[in-house]
């Protein structure tokens, strides 16, 4: 396979995970003042999860311009 489908895969995966991420923050926020100490973990896990998809995508971009 080339390298712009591996990306664009690794870049679905990614979207993936930032959304699973996403929403357990959500329910959190939902729930407050329940499980209140989670909220640094489960922030920071959101943060790269969106950190790691942002670079993935621009390195997506990088290959597709290098064409």
């Amino acid at each position: 396979m080339s390298d712009i489908v591996e990306q664009l895969k690794k870049v679905r995966q990614l979207q993936s995970r930032a959304a699973t991420a996403k929403m357990e923050l959500h329910d959190l926020a939902e729930d407050l003042p329940v499980n209140w100490p989670k909220i640094k973990t489960i922030a920071q896990k959101t943060f790269d999860a969106f950190a790691e998809l942002d670079a993935a995508k621009k390195e997506l971009v990088a290959l597709e311009e290098a064409r």
